[in-house]
């Protein structure tokens, strides 16, 4: 046995075993057993899967549709991305060449990390930002380049990202999500071209995350790869759109020549997504395009309904013109100990939301509280954040 134990801890003894999970999962374990808890903690839709969607799914099931599909994902699926790229942001991508269907954006997040960072490659990350990002830079042996953008009310600038580049001129990629996760933050067309110019002349490329791309209150949604078609790679999916978290199905649109790279280690890592699932994300994206309008107006009232009634309680809210969170200032007398304040407010209000330092730099001294929830939930966590807040006082 001391032998056995000697030679696991050898095996384990391995770079992955030194990077801490993701600050999001980690915090909804942490709370997760608390009794009568509601969560406001993941981003996890609770609106119904649209029933269109539902039974293309089932009809794939039934005539054994039950076969390895293409490992770029089936030619269906693939034309159906091209074409609402197309229709949506006016993008030309092939479908054979310049598109991979993957399962879930997580898995067109880390693909392409895996494929494209090297050791000692830098690489931008305006912050607060997705916390999946850190871990997996980490885990390439890239060098993390945050940007700051509490500094600039939680939008990059083009003076910030200016102010960067001459910092790290040999800077390789920028990720840039939007609108953002956790901030609700998002860029107008001439925000981006203005970022795109500062880009160019860098020759950065973009990993562009854009899922929430279809949670845009405001303004319609613009992706920059409009303006730099040859050196971005978007990253979207089915998961928030059409409340499909858990079928699994992101996709990837890009370059062929980058593609081409990504797509060996997507084959590697799960050879091709479930059929049934991209039979109903090809059913959501050529049938679909009213779902969407649908939840946004939901998560609408929602967000201004929880604004509203976290600003009137004294808590100070972040402007946000997309996704489904809010991101909050915690009350001063807690400084900037975001994890003390969602753990008390876990324990005695029975209210889960995210430290915002699980974000990185800029975070710290916020919460985030998702809104992807029923009303009912809503109503009461607002109400007992209220009455916490007033036995605090």
């Amino acid at each position: 046995m001391p032998q056995l134990a000697a030679d696991l801890a050898e095996i384990i003894n391995t770079p992955l075993e030194k990077i801490p999970p993701s600050g999001i999962r980690e915090f909804a374990q942490k709370i997760n057993d608390i009794p009568d808890l509601i969560k406001l903690t993941l981003g996890e839709p609770d609106l119904d899967t649209p029933e269109h969607v539902k039974q293309a799914a089932i009809k794939s099931i039934i005539t054994n549709d039950s076969h390895y599909s293409a490992q770029k994902g089936t030619l269906e699926l693939r034309q159906a991305i091209s074409n609402y790229l197309k229709r949506k942001q006016n993008l030309i991508y092939d479908c054979n060449s310049e598109i991979i269907v993957t399962v879930g954006a997580t898995e067109a997040i880390a693909a392409s990390m895996l494929s494209l960072f090297q050791p000692g490659d830098e690489i931008i990350v305006p912050t607060p930002s997705y916390a999946l990002y850190f871990p997996l830079i980490k885990y390439t042996k890239a060098h993390l380049i945050p940007i700051n953008t509490a500094t600039s009310d939680f939008v990059l600038t083009p003076s910030l990202l200016e102010q960067t580049l001459q910092q790290y001129p040999q800077a390789k990629a920028i990720l840039l999500n939007y609108p953002t996760n956790p901030t609700g933050r998002t860029y107008s067309k001439e925000q981006l071209k203005g970022l795109a110019k500062i880009i160019a002349r860098y020759h950065l490329y973009v990993i562009a995350d854009e899922i929430y791309s279809e949670l845009t209150y405001d303004f319609q949604h613009v992706s920059i790869a409009r303006y730099l078609p040859e050196r971005t790679l978007i990253i979207n999916g089915l998961s928030k759109s059409h409340a499909m978290t858990g079928y699994r199905i992101g996709y990837l649109a890009g370059p062929k020549k980058i593609i081409n790279l990504v797509a060996k280690m997507h084959a590697f890592m799960v050879t091709a997504p479930s059929n049934p699932a991209q039979a109903a994300a090809t059913e959501a994206l050529e049938h679909g395009d009213q779902d969407p309008v649908i939840a946004r107006e939901i998560y609408r009232h929602r967000r201004d309904y929880v604004r509203s009634s976290l600003n009137k309680m004294g808590l100070k809210t972040v402007a946000n013109e997309g996704t489904f969170y809010v991101f909050v200032k915690i009350p001063e007398r807690y400084g900037k100990d975001d994890l003390r304040f969602a753990l008390d407010l876990a324990d005695q209000a029975k209210v889960g939301g995210t430290p915002g330092s699980a974000f990185g730099v800029g975070g710290q001294g916020y919460i985030r509280f998702s809104y992807a929830a029923s009303e009912t939930e809503l109503q009461l966590a607002m109400l007992r954040i209220q009455n916490f807040l007033v036995k605090e006082n």
